[in-house]
Parts: structure tokens; C-alpha cells; sequence
């Protein structure tokens, strides 16, 4: 399980989050909510390590990883997708997959074959640069790329910005069969979504929280949510 416990977080003056907690539990799809600049893609880059925290605790596993640089974190099982994508656009498909190797054991640098049953666009693509493919398929390579790793908790920042609808469905396909632990190839994993698109979030998340402001304001299962409270925090 991810703990993350009463966490600040400033940039210079600017106190971007503020007591944040979370949790999310193996075999769980936790989705994080709010608007533009609530301090959803903040709290990620703490978890991953990528931005120190100025207090709280970040546990991963029942260890304490608030001091652990991210390429630790991610030797310990943490997989991450920016928002963004930042795949590498000069590399092909097949390099930027091998850029996943690097937090693993010399054993395990190979590319589970799995990946393509996921996203059988990449496998016929292997020779394309990065920077050729559609938003979409860039954001599929994104995410094979963190699945490259092992992950044991898969971090998704916004992964549905900007990609077309049937992208999206497919997205949400891979997962729900990542959380449900029904991939042979990898392990039982946690699964953290930051979203702003409600009606996917929804349909994916076991837990939910909604941040405002830099603070959680509500939080809790999703088969309790009141649809109307998330939603309204939702709209500009």
C-alpha cells in the first residue's frame, strides 16, 4: 500500500499543498480529482520523488521513501506516467520502451510480450520514432514504458489529455486489467489517476479524492460518491 500522510510541498513562497493524505491499496484503482492547479500533478511528483516535500511522510510498502531519490523509488516498484507523455521523440518506439530498463536487475531488461497484446499499435511501430506517433499511440508508448519497469504501484498523470475517444476507451481497458491483477507478467500493483475527465474516473476508480486549493476536500469509495459534490468542484 501507498501512504502518503499529511504533506506540504512549496514552491519558493507558494504553498502548493497543503496536509495532503492518500492511500491506495494493491488491486485498487485510487483516482485524484480537481481542477486545473489544485495541486494534483504536485502531489504525483511527490510520491514519485521528483519534488521534495517540506513535511509529512510518503510510505510505499511500509517503508518511509520521503528522503528516496525518484530513481529509487522507482527501483522500489514505482512506475510513472507524467502528464505530458515525454516520451523521447528521437527514439524509436522500441528505444523508448528500452529506456524502462534501467531501475532492473540485468535479468529482467526484456520487454514482456504482453505490452503489444495491450497495445498491439506499438508492436507495429517498433522502428517508428517517438515523436511520428499520434498523441494517442504516444501516450500508449508512455505507459508501456512505466510497464517495462514491473511496476508494483503505476502512477498515471492526466493520461486521457488531448487523446481521441477510442484511445481513451482503450486506456481504461489496460487499467482495469492491470488492477485486477489479470496480466500474467506483472505483479499485483496499486494504480494512482489523476483525472479531470469525471465520466472516466468514475467508471475506473475503486477509491476517489478531489483536491482543491492544495487540499483534499473530499474523499472516500466511489460506490459512496455523491456525484453532485465531486462534479461541482469539477467545473470552472
Amino acid at each position: 500500500m501507498l501512504m502518503v500522510e499529511n504533506v506540504n510541498l512549496y514552491y519558493g513562497a507558494s504553498h502548493a499543498l497543503r496536509g495532503v493524505s492518500l492511500k491506495a491499496g494493491t488491486g485498487r484503482v485510487t483516482c485524484v480529482l480537481g481542477r486545473n492547479g489544485v495541486g494534483k500533478t504536485s502531489l504525483m511528483r511527490a510520491i514519485m520523488g521528483l519534488q521534495a516535500v517540506k513535511s509529512g511522510v510518503v510510505q510505499w510498502e511500509g517503508a518511509d521513501i520521503t528522503p528516496m531519490p525518484s530513481y529509487q523509488r522507482a527501483r522500489a516498484g514505482i512506475g510513472f506516467v507524467p502528464q505530458g507523455r515525454e516520451i523521447f521523440a528521437r527514439l524509436t518506439v522500441k528505444e523508448n520502451l528500452e529506456t524502462g530498463f534501467s531501475p532492473l536487475k540485468r535479468a529482467m531488461r526484456t520487454i514482456p510480450a504482453e505490452i503489444f497484446e495491450l497495445f498491439p499499435v506499438l508492436g507495429e511501430m517498433m522502428h517508428r520514432r517517438g515523436g511520428d506517433l499520434s498523441g494517442g499511440q504516444q501516450q500508449q508508448l508512455a505507459i508501456a514504458r512505466a510497464l517495462v519497469t514491473r511496476p508494483r504501484l503505476l502512477i498515471l498523470d492526466e493520461p486521457t489529455e488531448g487523446i481521441q475517444p477510442s484511445i481513451i476507451k482503450d486506456i481504461g481497458r489496460v487499467i482495469r486489467l492491470l488492477a485486477e491483477n489479470r496480466i500474467k507478467a506483472f505483479d499485483p500493483m496499486a494504480i494512482v489517476l489523476v483525472e479531470q475527465y469525471f465520466d472516466f474516473a468514475k467508471e475506473l476508480a475503486d477509491d476517489y479524492l478531489v483536491m482543491d486549493r492544495g487540499e483534499v476536500i473530499l474523499a472516500g469509495e466511489t460506490a459512496n460518491m455523491v456525484e453532485a459534490d465531486v462534479r461541482k468542484h469539477l467545473t470552472v
